[in-house]
């Protein structure tokens, strides 16, 4: 795998501050205890106001065993850097009734974040997946979200583990110069919208060397997200690698400069995929790019969208007014669990434009017989080797199968 050694400044400069710290707030200082029945909630908010308001670098450290955790928001600004050390298990309410919004763990307008440790913060979502049905109908119940990262900016995010959570492991909103490294998150494959990291309205927004296996997309990126650099992932189970679904709403903002790379792919029901929904508001999303990946047994390996509306939900079968335009597949190798490895369905309203594929090649070994490419209202640029033939010859538009948000 890729690796990525010179950081943005400041990124380096949090790892600076977390050599020089001279305040270590350690949550059993404020009346945290061990063992399973141990609530540390009030303890971390209360270690967590004394490093906020430090001069000098701090950092919040919740030491080895289990912990039970409550929902709670550490909120800033802070005055300085700071870092939250997690070594322990913190475990969230199993029941979901005992939550009351949708996030768990909740950072909220820190700059030069440090979230690290050897530590699990563990969802307990298995009693509440069977109350999910989000992807049945729009009038549903809200999940937690394992952590959530609202408006932070200069921050690292590594080695921690997020397992089970309920909706969402990680959810990332208007942040700015966020970095995932070394993470690692794990649900079951059947878990519904359990996305592993999903990204909206931010920039600069890096997930390096990092494993994800969950029952939704691996990584999702939502409208108003820019300059994203995803390397080194593993990803499956799961749903893929996804930009969006774009279109659903109104006001949705661009998504622009997107860069894949080096990544593994496993038994996904998708593989890295662009997908917006018919009948929608106008929007673009451009600059994406993908390269040397490899693929095992993947469904829908490559694959444009702009028909995706899961279980039925669109009343109207107008096309997409969401504009797709430079957007490369570059060294996709490996092999397919569907005939279809690379599928191109376009709006027919704004065709896509300046796509580039090149030095493809996808084997299926199903019943029906090669891999096949379908290609619907675009042109690609093509070059290198192409297994399959990609638009050897035109198509009617697919229609999209049922597949996740």
């Amino acid at each position: 795998m890729g690796k990525i050694s010179i950081l943005p400044a400041a990124i380096a400069l949090l790892f600076f501050a977390s050599t020089a710290r001279s305040l270590v707030c350690d949550i059993t200082k404020y009346g945290a205890g061990g063992g399973t029945s141990s609530d540390i909630t009030q303890a971390l908010v209360s270690a967590w106001k004394e490093a906020c308001a430090a001069t000098e670098a701090s950092k919040v450290l919740v030491p080895a065993g289990t912990h039970v955790l409550r929902e709670v928001v550490l909120e800033g600004p802070c005055k300085s850097s700071i870092e939250v050390q997690v070594d322990g298990t913190l475990q969230a309410p199993a029941d979901p009734a005992q939550m009351k919004t949708d996030g768990w763990v909740v950072f909220r307008g820190v700059d030069l974040l440090t979230l690290s440790g050897s530590g699990t913060f563990d969802g307990q979502g298995k009693t509440a997946w069977t109350k999910n049905d989000c992807n049945l109908k729009t009038d549903c119940v809200t999940l937690p979200i394992n952590i959530r990262f609202d408006s932070v900016t200069n921050g690292m995010v590594k080695d921690i583990t997020s397992l089970d959570s309920k909706q969402f492991h990680v959810n990332v909103l208007n942040c700015k110069n966020l970095t995932f490294q070394h993470v690692t998150i794990t649900a079951p494959g059947d878990s519904p919208n359990t996305d592993g990291i999903h990204i909206g309205r931010s920039t600069g927004i890096n997930i390096i060397d990092t494993g994800i296996k969950t029952g939704d997309d691996c990584i999702s990126i939502g409208d108003g997200s820019e300059q994203m650099t995803i390397t080194g992932v593993t990803c499956g189970p799961g749903h893929g690698i996804s930009v969006g679904s774009l279109g659903k709403y109104p006001n949705e903002q661009p998504v622009t400069g997107l860069h894949v790379k080096n990544c593994t792919i496993t038994g996904t029901m998708n593989g890295l995929r662009i997908k917006t929904w018919p009948a929608s508001p106008a929007g673009t999303a451009s600059d994406m790019h993908f390269e040397d990946i490899t693929l095992d047994n993947v469904g829908n390996p490559v694959i444009i969208d702009q028909q995706y509306c899961p279980w039925n939900q669109c009343k109207s079968k107008a096309p997409s007014h969401i504009k797709i335009s430079n957007v490369s597949f570059s060294r996709i190798r490996g092999t397919s669990s569907t005939q279809a490895a690379v599928t191109l369905a376009c709006s027919s309203q704004l065709p896509c434009t300046e796509v580039e594929i090149s030095d493809i090649d996808i084997a299926y070994h199903g019943p029906e017989g090669p891999a096949t490419s379908v290609c619907s209202n675009v042109k690609p640029t093509i070059s290198g080797k192409q297994n399959p033939a990609i638009c050897a010859s035109a198509a009617a538009s697919p229609t999209a199968s049922p597949v996740s948000q």
